[in-house]
Formats: structure tokens, sequence, C-alpha cells
């Protein structure tokens, strides 16, 4: 047992026993062993289903929107993705900071889920880190109100957050002829099955009433056709941009292998080339360059 995993059940039963929070949220092992989903406990006695693994990779701010309207004070274990998206919501509005509790954990990278399935248990030595992790440049926690230390720390290598790589697929659709790049988008995007969990995984994703769900509005059909599906992408990329943290979620949570997380990461490129470097959810103070105006912006517009 790591480290970190005795510290992380030590402190949920202590602030849930004293009554500091009513809910810890952290990551169980699941029924495979590449899977380690979120797990919500109210009840001291079951804090050992907590546990800290290569393939705790769920970004738990989100499932704090389930809970905004509680009275109830929630404990989150969080990496610095998940600090991310705390930041992203805070930012707009959507939840209280005085109302969780955060505890920090240094990252030393997430293993991929979909490679573990493929390659089986007996090469889970051979298993990759997740691509998001591979160009993540915040491995430990922005933002908590306890760090928790441990063994485990000396996993995190810096050479492994380098940020490289962030734009390679980009680059790569940039590179294609138009018809290769309409040709690319809409191979993977005629499998979209517009199940909206791309969406509902997103922390950048929290408004209270979606455009997708109203079958009235006229912007948006139910069909899923290469039309509406592309609409959907683009609108959804959009409606993120420059407020995108990158965590991967969306892409990781997509059941077809939609390369999402390349239309994200090429609005972050031109909006960077653009206002200059951002990343969202890194300084809570700092507004998306999206939701602000200078008289300075570039208005190439014209």
């Amino acid at each position: 047992m790591s480290s970190i995993q005795e510290q992380m059940r030590i402190r949920a039963r202590e602030l849930l026993t004293s009554g500091q929070v009513q809910m810890v949220i952290g990551w169980e092992k699941g029924s495979f062993w590449y899977l380690s989903p979120p797990v919500f406990i109210t009840d001291p006695a079951e804090v050992d289903r907590l546990i800290w693994d290569e393939f705790c990779t769920h970004n738990l701010a989100k499932y704090l929107l389930d809970y905004k309207l509680s009275e109830d004070k929630i404990a989150l274990f969080v990496k610095g993705c998940d600090t991310r998206g705390i930041n992203r919501l805070l930012q707009d509005n959507q939840i209280q900071r005085d109302k969780v509790y955060l505890i920090g954990i240094k990252c030393s990278g997430i293993k991929d889920g979909r490679q573990a399935q493929v390659l089986g248990e007996e090469r889970k030595g051979e298993v990759p880190l997740a691509y998001k992790c591979s160009y993540c440049t915040s491995p430990a926690p922005l933002v908590y109100d306890e760090l928790i230390e441990g063994t485990d720390d000396s996993k995190v290598k810096s050479e492994n957050f380098k940020g490289t790589g962030r734009y390679e697929l980009v680059e790569k659709i940039e590179a294609m002829t138009p018809d290769e790049r309409y040709a690319f988008w809409t191979g993977h995007y005629d499998r979209c099955l517009r199940c909206y969990a791309c969406r509902n995984i997103c922390p950048a994703c929290n408004c209270r009433e979606c455009i997708f769900d109203r079958s009235q509005s006229g912007w948006c059909g139910k069909q899923m056709n290469r039309s509406e599906n592309l609409y959907f992408a683009i609108t959804r990329a959009m409606h993120v941009a420059g407020r995108c943290i990158e965590c991967g979620e969306c892409e990781r949570a997509c059941p077809v292998g939609i390369p999402i997380m390349a239309l994200n990461q090429k609005i972050i490129k031109e909006i960077n080339d653009l206002f200059g470097e951002y990343e969202a959810g890194v300084d809570l103070e700092m507004k998306p360059p999206m939701v602000q105006y200078n008289s300075d912006d570039p208005d190439e517009f014209e």
C-alpha cells in the first residue's frame, strides 16, 4: 500500500468522523485492474475503499456540480489537472470555495487505460502514460487546503512533464490539404454517437441548460448524421474556447475514440498566438482572453 494511499484514508476518516466534511470524493478500484473510477464516501467505515494508483485518471472537479446546491461541505482529492478544473468552476461561479476542502496529491502521471486493456495485465509494466500527461505542465496541485506528501512523490519526474508534443497532432492536421482535413474530421465524426459523454465530463461545460438538450431550439437537431455531428463538435469546442483546461477527459470518455483534444488544442494554439500564452485554470485571478476586452487586442477580422 502506498504512503499516499494510507494518508488519504487516514485524512478521510478524520474529516468525516469530526464532521468537518460530510462527503469525501476520491477514487476506488474498479471491476478491472486498469479502472480506478470515482468514489463518494459519507461513512468513515468505508474510507478503505479509497485508493491511489496509476489509473486514477478521472478529473474529480466536475462532480462538485452535482452538489453545488447542497449545504454539505465536501472534501476532494485533487491532482494538478483537477485543481485547474476547480479554478475553472470558481471563475464560472459554479461552486463556493468555502464549501470544498481540497487535499492535494502530486501526480506522477496517469497510465493509459485503453492501452492497458489492449496490452493485458501480464504486460502491465509496458502501459504508457496517457497522452494528456505527455504535455502536462501542472503535475502538482495549484490550489489546496492541505498537501499529502509521501514516498510516491519520488516517482514524480520532471522529464515526464515538459509540455512537449502539445500541438503535435494539431500541426499534422494543419499540414494537410483542405480536402484531407475534411476527410480526417468527417471520418471521425461520422462515428459520433452524440452520447454527450464529452460534454458531461468536462469541467468547462457547466451551463445550467445545454442548447443540445433543447430539441425545440432550432439550433441543432437530434439526428446522428454528419452535419449535425460536426455542428455539435465545433459548437462545443468554441463554447470552451479559452476555458479548456486540457485535462483530456472529453477524449477519454468518448466511447468511439474521437481525437477531441486536437480540436480544442487547435483553438488554444490560435488564441495563444493572438493574445499571448494563457493556460486555463492555472491562475484564478487571470481572466480567460475570450471573456475580456483590451483596446490593444488584434482586429485582423477587418
